[in-house]
């Protein structure tokens, strides 16, 4: 396994953070890429889950990264600062 498929399975092993931000326990993962996979951005990722990440969805209890970047960003906090959140959990971890 190479190191960055090792680090996908310990940042999708942190369940979604929108999630667990929301205190709504343990959830399982998807891999987001906020700034594609090329140029240096290939590790720098967020754990989602399916409906934080790809379902649609935009209504009043939830919203998806896709295709609702801007209300996610209100409100969940931005890509940048989410990815923060998940570098400390990963050095907590570690």
């Amino acid at each position: 396994m190479s190191a960055l498929q090792r680090h996908y399975n310990a940042v999708a092993d942190l369940g979604c953070i929108v999630c667990r931000q929301m205190n709504l326990g343990p959830t399982q993962a998807q891999i987001h890429h906020p700034w594609g996979r090329k140029n240096g951005n290939e590790r720098k990722v967020l754990p989602l889950c399916y409906t934080h990440h790809q379902a649609g969805v935009n209504n009043k209890f939830i919203v998806s990264v896709h295709p609702w970047t801007r209300e996610f960003e209100k409100r969940y906090g931005t890509q940048a600062e989410l990815l923060k959140q998940v570098d400390e959990l990963l050095r907590r971890v570690a």
